[in-house]
């Protein structure tokens, strides 16, 4: 049976209107307000959003609703479990499920064991570059520890999450002590976009690396979102 829902006009951000468009800046800031529609809530990165919202629509998967986190939570990474599981407790009663569309981002393990304790299931694989290209496939690179990773939404928002964060637009200079140790750049492509991939090329030439583009689509991401949608 369904649960009833809660009031939620008081949530903050707004929830995405059906066919609206997704805003960088608010995803990484802010993210997107679940809208209280569909039967399981996918409790997602800010910076999957794009990817998400595609293969729901691609896919009529109109009984997942959406409620994303802000995409600059990985700039400290320690406070993704807390913030993932004050999501779930909010919103949990209103859905017969809740999938987190995270992957371990960075901490080290707690997240898993924070969505185990709420008994909720999470997305599999260490990071992003690593579901984006799948994650056996990803593995298998053992020799890339000197790639530096951007997607999509990274690409778009690298000020953002790299060069104001680091300081780079404020001392240039500092760009040597955090990418020397760096050779290549590694832009794996979401969409086919020859804009965004002279953004990443440009990118990596500011950044004093070679560059390389990898097509991935969407990954280990549409698979396990597509076992998540037959629940």
């Amino acid at each position: 049976m369904r649960r009833p829902r809660p009031d939620r006009s008081s949530d903050r951000p707004a929830p995405l209107a059906p066919g609206a468009a997704l805003e960088d800046g608010a995803l990484t800031t802010a993210g997107v307000a679940a809208a209280g529609r569909g039967r399981i809530l996918l409790l997602a990165c800010g910076a999957l959003a794009h990817e998400i919202v595609a293969l729901k629509r691609l896919n009529g998967w109109d009984h997942l609703d959406l409620h994303c986190l802000p995409a600059i939570l990985h700039n400290a990474p320690e406070r993704i479990p807390d913030a993932v599981e004050a999501a779930v407790t909010r919103h949990r009663d209103s859905y017969d499920d809740v999938f987190v569309v995270y992957a371990d981002c960075g901490t080290g393990g707690l997240l898993q064991a924070r969505c185990a304790a709420l008994g909720v299931e999470m997305l599999q694989g260490p990071h992003c570059y690593s579901f984006f290209e799948g994650n056996a496939a990803f593995a298998a690179h053992d020799d890339e520890v000197t790639a530096f990773y951007l997607t999509d939404f990274l690409t778009r928002q690298f000020d953002a999450f790299v060069t104001r964060p680091l300081g780079l637009d404020r001392h240039p200079e500092l760009r040597d002590i955090y990418f020397g140790n760096y050779t290549k750049l590694v832009y794996q492509a979401q969409t086919d976009d020859p804009a965004l991939t002279e953004k990443a090329r440009a990118v990596a030439e500011r950044l004093g690396l070679a560059f390389e583009r990898r097509f991935t689509g969407y990954g280990d991401l549409a698979r396990e979102l597509a076992s998540v949608a037959q629940k």
